[in-house]
């Protein structure tokens, strides 16, 4: 495992001392967790917008094949 220096504002230091404390962890531990939760969030939010970015490209495409099956189906011959 790698080692990092981190500079935190004391309240901050203070408040994440006494969070991991009540959690009954280190403060490493509970700052470790902190991260990984972010990191999960953050992939979370790229992985949505993604989704987005690639269903407005699709969108013009995909209404226009729903506008011919659905002339498919209004047909007399259907």
């Amino acid at each position: 495992m790698e080692t990092i220096s981190l500079k935190l504002p004391e309240e901050l230091l203070a408040v994440s001392g006494r969070c991991a404390a009540a959690l009954q962890l280190s403060r490493a531990a509970y700052l470790r967790q902190a991260i990984e939760r972010m990191n999960r969030e953050t992939y979370a939010r790229l992985r949505a917008k993604r989704l987005a970015d690639v269903s407005r490209k699709v969108r013009k495409e995909s209404m226009r094949i729903n506008a011919e099956f659905a002339a498919i189906e209004r047909s007399p011959d259907a």
